[in-house]
């Protein structure tokens, strides 16, 4: 796939460092050969992996989740729900917030800086200076320790895309879903939702069941003229499945004609966590691999988290600087999809005086994102630090012209000071940004 053009549509490109200094020189080697995000391709890396005897083969059970909003989630309900049945469970998701540790979970804990170094190392050496992408120098890293060490699951999220994420390697996972669908990274999936849903559905595999959410009929066609060919089961919700929230908890019928499946409501705030953890119910129920019974589906809704999701801060140096009885809330959704849930979230809570706290990536809709709010609220726009963001003042000045009371603000303690009055303030707009906010005032991501 071609890169984007450069200039202000050019992809932010994929990077960490570490405190680490052993880890932070590896990471800088492996940012080296400074490959756009945008060249997702999969020569590269089964080149690699071929090289590293394809450490890709040696996994328990995967897995495999994409989907535009969502599918982090759904991977984290997805880990809740195994961990409860007694099963240990690896996961690799992206991006990071805080430490690129977080990326990789082993067994049910993060990499230590030492095993990523060793992995990284290793991947490197094997590389020996050919051109690698720095996610598919991590996804091999990650392959190699869930190889390595023992476990019963392994969950995969798609980084971008689907059908040429370096995810998308392993030949038979034991399950693959499709989270929500919404228009973002355009310039490199495709202009429509048609486009986009194609390149989701290509993670589908010859006789691995790939669940899906319910999606418009021409976009859910789309689906099923990528995934029917490759000969995928393909289990559409409404079809196969289908999930609903009642009287504060939610009920999965998975598949359709069995009984209900009455579990509590998902711990992760906000109404569209429902469809995120009832596409993990119904992953769990089309697979074979392992058993999870449905007390452990039950302990999954309470126990899953998933930071900077709609998580509330409740102490930390930001937070000190509301007024008493204040709400500090961070949400790194960036695209007009997100926008909308943010939104029937907040209005759907008790009245009370609001502000958000926005950052935007330049390469995102940032008009969409910002349309999709209350003009009711107060608006305080930011940099990102580190990133490409749109400039606070222009996008102030573009919040204001859609009819919010918006001024742009230098920093995060400066956009969360100068309120008199109890506030729920929700910073969002971008992972990056809420990458900052948690590094900032805590907690960090574990």
């Amino acid at each position: 796939m071609s890169s984007a053009p450069a200039g202000p549509f050019a992809l932010q490109p994929d990077f960490a460092r570490s405190d680490h200094p052993v880890l932070d020189r590896l990471l800088l080697a492996a940012a080296a050969h400074r490959i756009r995000a945008s060249d997702i391709r999969l020569d590269r890396i089964e080149r690699l992996l071929a090289r590293m005897a394809s450490p890709h083969l040696k996994l328990p059970p995967v897995f495999h989740v994409a989907g535009t909003n969502g599918k982090g989630s759904t991977v984290a309900c997805l880990r809740a729900a195994l961990e409860a049945a007694g099963h240990q469970v690896h996961a690799f998701t992206s991006p990071h917030l805080v430490r690129v540790n977080e990326r990789i979970r082993v067994a049910g804990r993060l990499v230590t800086d030492e095993e990523f170094a060793d992995a990284l190392s290793e991947v490197l050496r094997f590389n020996a200076e050919q051109p690698l992408s720095f996610f598919e120098a991590l996804t091999a890293a990650a392959f190699l320790l869930f190889a390595a060490i023992p476990a019963d699951a392994c969950l995969l999220e798609v980084g971008l895309g689907g059908r040429l994420d370096s995810t998308n390697v392993v030949p038979r996972p034991a399950v693959a879903g499709i989270a929500s669908l919404a228009l973002d990274h355009v310039q490199i999936l495709g202009p429509t939702l048609r486009h986009i849903a194609a390149e989701k559905a290509g993670i589908a595999k010859k006789g691995v069941p790939l669940v899906t959410q319910y999606y418009p009929p021409a976009v859910a066609a789309m689906v099923a003229e990528t995934a029917l060919p490759r000969g995928a089961r393909l289990l559409p919700r409404r079809e196969w499945w289908d999930a609903h929230a009642e009287e504060g908890g939610l009920t999965v019928h998975a598949p359709l004609g069995t009984g209900p499946l009455r579990l509590p409501a998902p711990a992760l705030p906000g109404a569209h966590q429902h469809d995120n953890a009832a596409l993990a119910i119904a992953m769990l129920r089309a697979q074979t691999a392992l058993a999870v019974p449905e007390s452990a589906l039950r302990s999954a809704l309470l126990w899953a988290r998933w930071p900077a999701r709609l998580q509330q801060l409740r102490e930390g140096p930001l937070v000190a600087l509301l007024p008493p009885r204040s709400e500090l809330w961070v949400d790194g959704g960036h695209n007009p999809a997100a926008a909308r849930a943010l939104a029937a979230w907040l209005q759907g809570l008790a009245p009370m005086p609001r502000r958000l706290v926005a950052g935007v990536m330049r390469t995102k809709d940032h008009h969409g994102f910002l349309a999709a709010f209350p003009r009711d609220l107060e608006l305080v726009t930011v940099p990102v630090p580190g990133h490409a963001g749109v400039p606070p003042e222009d996008l102030a000045a573009e919040a204001q012209a859609l009819g919010f009371a918006a001024r742009p603000a230098a920093s995060l303690a400066e956009a969360l000071s100068g309120l008199e009055a109890p506030t729920r303030v929700l910073v969002a707009g971008s992972l990056h940004l809420a990458g900052v906010l948690l590094r900032q005032n805590g907690p960090l991501p574990d």
